[in-house]
Parts: structure tokens; C-alpha cells; sequence
């Protein structure tokens, strides 16, 4: 059959495509400014920057003739449908943001989403963890999802409480040492 009646996917598995869980069903999709703002910036630059640019080239490389043996086009237009889903995936994802602003929270003890935590387990292990977004984690950086295991835990527990939650190992408790905010921006 001829590729150009072949229906390419509707970006459904756009989500484990790029490394990020699925939006639970009935959940909001909560990011931080700082989350919204990135994602918002990589869509433009998609837009503006890259997406004209391999259009560009595609353009060009079809100029030249026969196109089944010409890697400019064939690479370029792979290309295109790459920043074309990953434009599909970000609009799909900024559309359905709620964003939350963690520094309303600001000298608070009590978790909350946007919460910088710094906890201890049983094995005397600290760690300090930021509880963002789905499309904000980053768990090298100490940002998890707030619909982690840990985070979920941690949520409205306040600093000095220990809370427990079930790990592949068997029940951990976490001891809330410090809990902390942005400061809000005037």
C-alpha cells in the first residue's frame, strides 16, 4: 500500500512516547509556573524555529530530484513528523494545565503541591524532593510527580510529622524535616 494512505496515529501513545505517564483519568494535569512556562517556550521555538527550518530543508532536498534515494528529504521528513507530534503532545498537554502557584503557600509547614520537602526514612537516608507536575518530573533533580507514591504521602502532612507508605521492600516511614515555598514575586 502506498504510505500516503497510511494513517499516521492520532497521538495517542504520544504520552509514553515521551517518557511521561499518562494524565490519570479525572485528574487535573497541575503544573508550577516555572513548568508551564518551559513547556510553553519549547512549543514556540518548535513552532517559530525548528518546524520552518525542516520545511526548509525538505523543500529543498525535493528540488533535487529523485526522492527515494535522497537522505535530506527522507531524514528531513521523518523529522517533520517527529516536531509535529511532539507539537501535538505539548498543545494537548498546556491545554488541559491547571496552573498552580506554590508560593501562596509560602511559610507554610504543610505539604502542598509546588513543596521543596526535606524528610528522613527508617534508614536514616535524607532526601530533599520537589513535588511538581507529571511533565515537570525530573527525579536526578529531587522533582517528583505529585501523584507519586512519596508525594502522596507526603501531601498535607506537616513538618516534624512522619507519615508512612508502602514501598516494593515493604511499609517505610518518612520523618518531614523541613518543609519549604518559593517566596512569592511582588
Amino acid at each position: 500500500m502506498n504510505k500516503a494512505f497510511v494513517k499516521e496515529s492520532e497521538g495517542d501513545d504520544d504520552d509514553l512516547e515521551f517518557g511521561l505517564p499518562p494524565i490519570p483519568p479525572g485528574t487535573k494535569n497541575y503544573m508550577t509556573p516555572a513548568g508551564y512556562q518551559r513547556m510553553k517556550d519549547e512549543l514556540l521555538r518548535l513552532i517559530d524555529v525548528d518546524r520552518p527550518e525542516v520545511v526548509r530543508i525538505v523543500s529543498w532536498a525535493a528540488s533535487n530530484g529523485d526522492r527515494s534515494e535522497n537522505g535530506d528529504y527522507i531524514y528531513g521528513k521523518r523529522r517533520l513528523r517527529e516536531i509535529d507530534r511532539r507539537i501535538r503532545f505539548l498543545t494537548k498537554r498546556l491545554d488541559l494545565a491547571e496552573v498552580v502557584d506554590p508560593s501562596v503557600h509560602h511559610g507554610r509547614d504543610q505539604v502542598f503541591f509546588g513543596a521543596t520537602v526535606t524528610y528522613q526514612n527508617l534508614a536514616g537516608e535524607e532526601h530533599t524532593v520537589t513535588i511538581v507536575g507529571i511533565d515537570e518530573l525530573d527525579p536526578l533533580h529531587g522533582k517528583i510527580s505529585w501523584i507519586s507514591p512519596v508525594a502522596r504521602a507526603l501531601t498535607k502532612a506537616h513538618e516534624g510529622e512522619t507519615v508512612t507508605f508502602m514501598t516494593p521492600a515493604g511499609l517505610d516511614e518518612l520523618e518531614i524535616l523541613l518543609v519549604g515555598y518559593p517566596e512569592p514575586r511582588p
